[in-house]
């Protein structure tokens, strides 16, 4: 691991137990102590981050109560029999990602992502498999975020004709060869994990991979 990732992953680490500490009723010196890390962990991560300073990485942090979990992140792919993996352009910024997101108090995981592709893309779907659970800091997302997160990957498969993805979030659609990806947003996801949904999309025998 390289010495940036290091200093980010303590310093995910030391939010995590700020939080957690802050959350469970301490005393006033506790608490005073607890915030104290939290200012540590800010200043640690704007060192590894480009133009993010300490005080808005604070800011992050404070927003968050309660024990400190990963967060829950969902990708869908649907796979055609030429292997082109259906990619939806994200407003956000422009580039190309799977289908997913944020995964909702109150849904399952199949939930979500069945969700996630019918409102990105306008496919309704089914999940086939679960591909792979993967930590984003690992898998070398960027840019890098104030907290941990797993990334739930399902393969799936249309059950309907789609209609038209929701215009906020969604610029646009296509199906993708490996060979002529557009630009990924790279927050989301990255080549090597398209390669393993297409992967399982050849041999969905193939067992679920995870970090």
């Amino acid at each position: 691991m390289d010495p940036a990732a290091q200093i980010h992953r303590a310093a995910v680490t030391l939010a995590a137990l700020a939080q957690s500490g802050l959350s469970y009723g301490p005393g006033e010196f506790d608490a005073d102590r607890y915030r104290k890390v939290a200012a540590i962990a800010a200043d640690l991560l704007a060192a590894t981050s480009v133009d993010v300073p300490a005080a808005d990485w604070l800011a992050d942090l404070g927003r968050d109560q309660g024990h400190a979990t990963p967060k829950v992140d969902v990708r869908g792919a649907l796979v055609d029999d030429r292997d082109r993996v259906l990619l939806m352009r994200e407003r956000s910024d422009g580039r190309w990602s799977l289908p997913g997101g944020w995964a909702d108090p109150g849904d399952t995981p199949t939930d979500a992502v069945i969700r996630e592709i019918r409102e990105e893309t306008g496919y309704p779907a089914e999940v086939v498999k679960l591909v792979g659970v993967w930590d984003r800091d690992t898998r070398g997302h960027r840019p890098r975020l104030p907290t941990s997160i797993y990334k739930l990957f399902f393969l799936c498969r249309p059950t309907g004709s789609a209609t038209a993805p929701d215009v906020l979030e969604t610029l646009d659609i296509g199906w993708f060869s490996l060979d002529e990806l557009p630009e990924l947003s790279p927050g989301r996801i990255n080549r090597w994990e398209l390669e393993r949904m297409v992967a399982h999309a050849r041999d969905p025998q193939l067992p679920t991979e995870y970090d």
